[in-house]
This record gives structure tokens, C-alpha cells and sequence, in this order.
């Protein structure tokens, strides 16, 4: 449920961005980040290990303008993908509207990948909160690498279905848009039922 500041007419939603280790969460927040406006965009605030690894969250406020007098704004944050950040991925769930699930599009990473989703099942039961009721977007990044995870293999090894699955490859940009178009629609949409 998003926040709502009656006083400040403000509606503030939040999108995580989930997935393993290494998979863009990061880097799709810093092409967000870099393309948006600067009047539409906050500070990006980054935690990062001395290996570049996201230690905690990744986060930036973006605006997308006024919807019947309230501002309307979006917190994107990252989790670590790292397992042993299992409380920290938690606690950066809690309260999100919509979910990014970024794949690892490289078909070693399939374990990883569906490890990965089993766990933001888990989060968001943890917090009572039925997984098949909270928007997800799935998008398969990396779609570069050598013989990349075909498209729905996730998916079709969770027994998901429906999900609206994007393809990227985040350190060029490509699909990174669109992707957080749909999670922020998706979250808008569900706020209005």
C-alpha cells in the first residue's frame, strides 16, 4: 500500500528491485538514474563492498507528476543478491507496491535465478503478504551473453504464470524503461482497485 501525506498531498510508492547477485538490479537503477531528469529524479544512495557488490540497498525518489492534486513519486531501491544479506533483502521488501525480478539471463545462473525468486516468495509471505497478489515484472537481463536462458524457463520451473516478462541488457540501457514502466504502472493500477 503505497504512503499518502494528506498534508503534503503526496503519494509515494515503492518498487524493489529483486534478484541473485550480480544479476543488474544496480545497474538498472544507475541507467534510471542517469536518463531521468533532474527535476523528475532524488540523489541515488549507494552501499556498495570494496568488490562493487551492493552490501545493503540501492535507492532513488523519481517524480512522475500530479495525479488529482497529489504529487506522485516512486522510491526505487535495490536488495543485495547475495544470500547471506537474506534479513537485509527482507527488510528492503517490506511495504513494496511492485516488484522488479531481475533474471540472470546466463543458463548457469538458472539455479541461482529460481533460488533467488523461491526466497521473494518467502519475504513476501513473511510479511503476510500473498506473492500472487503483489505485482511482479520479470526481466531477463544479460540477453547478450553466449546462449542466453530462454525466455519463460524461469517461469515455467516456478509454475508461474502471467507474469509480464521483459528482456534487457541494463548496461546499455536496452529494456531498462520499459521494464520500470510496467512495475510502476502495475503499482498504480492496483492502488486504484
Amino acid at each position: 500500500m503505497p504512503y499518502i501525506s494528506f498534508q503534503a498531498r503526496e503519494i509515494s510508492f515503492k518498487v524493489v528491485y529483486f534478484g541473485p547477485s550480480m544479476s543488474g538490479k544496480t545497474t538498472n537503477l544507475a541507467h534510471l538514474h542517469r536518463t531521468l531528469k533532474t527535476e523528475r529524479k532524488g540523489e541515488l544512495v549507494s552501499l556498495n563492498t570494496d568488490e562493487e557488490r551492493t552490501l545493503f540497498f540501492d535507492f532513488f525518489p523519481m517524480e512522475l507528476g500530479e495525479a488529482q492534486g497529489y504529487h506522485v513519486r516512486f522510491h526505487l531501491y535495490t536488495v543485495p543478491g547475495q544470500v547471506y544479506y537474506e534479513a537485509s533483502r527482507r527488510l528492503v521488501l517490506d511495504g513494496a507496491d511492485a516488484v522488479v525480478f531481475v533474471v540472470d539471463s546466463a543458463r548457469e545462473r538458472l539455479a541461482d535465478n529460481i533460488e533467488s525468486f523461491t526466497m521473494l516468495q518467502g519475504n513476501l509471505l513473511s510479511y503476510g503478504r500473498d506473492p500472487g497478489t503483489v505485482p511482479i515484472v520479470m526481466q531477463y537481463n544479460k540477453r547478450d551473453c553466449q546462449d542466453p536462458t530462454p525466455l519463460g524457463t524461469v517461469e515455467s520451473r516456478l509454475g508461474l504464470e502471467g507474469l509480464p516478462v521483459f528482456q534487457s541488457v541494463a548496461t546499455q540501457g536496452v529494456g531498462v524503461m520499459e521494464t520500470a514502466h510496467k512495475a510502476t504502472s502495475m503499482a498504480i493500477e492496483r492502488f486504484q482497485i
